[in-house]
């Protein structure tokens, strides 16, 4: 191969670019991203940088030093508008035209909003433009602040707005947030922490509408509150929208790619085209797509492997883990849980989530999952023991979380 581009330039896009000049290739190394930014760190967002906690220099994934020795182009600020797979090109919005003899799709994903006209005042969380916006609103003095969507961008985005004071409700659609991960106990578990910080938590019901008012007679409609279905209205000063993603596959409209929630790849993140990976949010590898940040560190070393073979040499099936910190607590759960798996507590009492607890999931007298709310040590011996026993018999069916 004598190019290459990366289509994507956040921490999947990244470790692409790192592991094809790792791996040998020595060739034309572009690397593409709508964003205007370098390749930054996406999990502070809502936690240390929304808070205060850090700058924007401390999100860097990468230095002056590394992206020298790169040796990419990178083209900031511009989209991708399509893949010409039989032209071996990728063209992008400004006109410009990439001739490629492989391509690597980390394009990730884009946050969902609700539909209605746009409020001043109603935001969602998914890149740093977004959370510079947010940050800027939130010290404005208090605020009266609904977050609609209890996951985890949710929850931390409204323990962060907590710890800076202002007045917090959540709003979620499901009965208990996080019970498809989790699993409805454990769940409500973790739905506790909100209300040891004071924030409300309104379950089970959804949104129907927003209500704004104009500020002056050329100003765009501010947010004044949020309806229910259950007809309250909440007052609100900042919306925070935390409903999911969606992967941006868009500029794969009419290629020859397979596209369903993601771009669906085989074991080894190759997709219908050989010459063609992808990894990260945008990445269905085996028809599961995981947002997490291990799945956009682990797969590009393999898919990158592929890419340079021109085939499936290799693939990966990385145990499920995620982690989420919210409230002073660090969440976090590794394995492949079930409907039906027991749930058997370790540490800890689940009706006092603050105070720390760890469960295991256990299946047929096998412990395949753990989640532990702090008990970080624990949880990592037991991670470790259940990133053996997949590594010895993977063959079970991922789960995605």
């Amino acid at each position: 191969m004598r190019a290459v581009t990366v289509v994507g330039a956040s921490l999947a896009g990244l470790y692409a670019a790192r592991e094809l000049r790792a791996q040998g290739f020595d060739g034309r190394l572009v690397v593409v991203g709508a964003e205007p930014h370098q390749p930054y760190d996406r999990p502070p967002l809502s936690k240390d940088f929304l808070t205060g906690g850090t700058d924007e220099g401390g999100l860097a994934l990468t230095d002056p030093e590394e992206t020298a020795d790169l040796d990419a182009e990178w083209i900031l600020g511009v989209r991708a508008r399509a893949l010409d797979a039989r032209g071996r090109t990728v063209v992008l919005d400004d006109g410009r035209t990439l001739p490629s003899d492989g391509v690597v799709i980390a394009t990730g994903a884009s946050a969902r909003r609700l539909p209605g006209p746009a409020l001043a005042g109603v935001h969602t969380l998914r890149t740093l433009d977004d959370a510079r916006a947010l940050r800027a609103a939130l010290v404005r003095g208090p605020r009266r602040v609904v977050v609609i969507g209890g996951g985890f961008i949710g929850a931390e985005t409204a323990s962060s707005c907590a710890a800076l004071g202002h007045d917090v409700t959540v709003v979620e659609a499901a009965p208990v947030p996080l019970a498809a991960q989790l699993g409805a106990e454990p769940a409500q578990a973790c739905a506790r922490l909100h209300a040891s910080a004071g924030t409300r938590l309104l379950t089970g019901v959804a949104v129907t509408a927003l209500r704004g008012a104009s500020r002056g007679p050329a100003a765009t409609a501010h947010i004044t509150s949020v309806e229910l279905t259950d007809r309250r209205v909440l007052p609100a000063d900042l919306v925070i929208v935390g409903i999911g993603a969606t992967p941006r596959t868009d500029w794969l409209a009419g290629s020859p790619l397979s596209l369903d929630d993601g771009v669906l790849c085989d074991d080894g993140c190759v997709t219908a085209l050989p010459h063609v990976v992808a990894v990260g949010d945008v990445a269905r590898p085996g028809g599961v797509r995981a947002e997490h940040w291990t799945s956009a560190t682990q797969q590009p070393r393999v898919a990158v492997r592929n890419l340079l073979a021109g085939r499936t040499v290799e693939t990966v099936r990385p145990l499920p883990y995620f982690w989420s910190d919210q409230y002073g607590a660090r969440v976090q759960f590794a394995g492949r849980r079930r409907e039906g798996d027991t749930v058997r507590l370790v540490e800890g009492s689940l009706e006092a989530p603050d105070e720390g607890f760890l469960a295991v999931y256990e299946r047929a007298g096998r412990t395949v999952a753990a989640l532990a709310v702090g008990r970080t040590r624990p949880f990592m011996k037991l991670r470790r023991t259940l990133m053996a026993a997949w590594a010895a018999d993977p063959a079970g069916e991922p789960v995605a979380i």
